[in-house]
């Protein structure tokens, strides 16, 4: 089953209720990307308006933080609504950041960057729900897709099947109807899309439509 999590960094954020109710129907969770100004170069939101769309919609938020210190505010996002946060591999104290996410009740997430290698993340894997692939740098929407990520998807499909784990693979960056497919056919299992969506004309039908090319992949 493929799961689609429209990201909200491309939506309208003078009408950012209206965005996320227009899309709504046809996402399964919504992806809310944190961006520190440090870790990556743009700053973007806070617990704050992660409170104000937990207020607003029953979707499940999942948390991406870009940040140098995600341990400084997991707690803030927890209580804000997430429901799951995924921090960076790149910022060390991975042990602890998960045992920090667990001790709080969210849902655990770890994320790599295109040029991170699996193995950087292979060791955690049986600590955490879901392992979310990079397939653009992080920092900016509407960037294009790396096809050089799919082999790692592979890697991480196949460690996971192997041990039997239960982590949800995530792809971001770059996916559309046509990228979709190749990263499902890869292993990816959640699907990251924020310009393909909220840039269309019609995002409610440019979701389904992505939706569509992922599950004709995953037939």
């Amino acid at each position: 089953m493929v799961r689609l999590a429209p990201s909200i960094l491309s939506a309208d954020f003078a009408e950012l209720a209206a965005s996320i109710d227009a899309i709504a129907p046809a996402a399964d969770l919504l992806h809310v990307d944190v961006m520190d100004g440090h870790f990556v170069p743009n700053l973007t939101i806070g617990p704050p308006v992660v409170r104000s769309i937990h207020g607003h919609t029953p979707l499940y938020l999942d948390c991406h933080l870009m940040m140098t210190n995600p341990g400084d505010y997991l707690g803030a996002f927890k209580k804000a609504g997430a429901g799951g946060c995924s921090v960076h591999v790149e910022v060390g104290g991975t042990d602890e950041l998960i045992a920090q996410m667990r001790d709080l009740g969210l849902d655990a997430g770890l994320a790599l960057n295109p040029d991170t290698p699996f193995e950087a993340v292979e060791p955690f894997l049986d600590r955490i729900d879901l392992l979310l692939v990079m397939s653009v740098f992080p920092g900016f929407g509407g960037q294009s897709f790396m096809p050089d990520v799919l082999p790692k998807i592979r890697a991480a499909r196949a460690v996971i099947d192997r041990r039997g784990l239960d982590v949800a693979i995530q792809v971001d960056g770059g996916i559309d109807t046509r990228t979709a497919p190749l990263v499902v056919e890869a292993g990816a299992t959640v699907l990251v899309a924020g310009n393909a969506i909220f840039g269309a004309d019609d995002p409610l039908d440019a979701a389904r439509r992505l939706r569509a090319a992922a599950e004709r992949a995953a037939a």
